[in-house]
């Protein structure tokens, strides 16, 4: 069994965060906390139960959101 095959991709690593919670920071120093419900190839992110965080307490609650993958600067499982 060749090295490869224990390379984990990234959408793979994001693929095991589903129904867990994540933290995604994003362009414009601005940071969401959720449970991520789904991904596409895109990154674009879905989260439920989500809020926005400013210098990590909570600013917003919101509930279900749509995150656009192109704003994303990472994600943390």
């Amino acid at each position: 069994m060749s090295a490869q095959h224990n390379v984990q991709r990234p959408l793979d690593a994001l693929g095991k965060s589903v129904n867990s919670p994540v933290l995604i920071k994003l362009k414009g120093d601005r940071e969401f906390r959720g449970i991520l419900k789904s991904f596409d190839l895109h990154m674009n992110l879905v989260l439920n139960d989500a809020e926005e965080l400013k210098d990590g307490e909570i600013t917003r609650r919101l509930g279900v959101v749509l995150i656009r993958g192109d704003n994303i600067v990472y994600i943390s499982p």
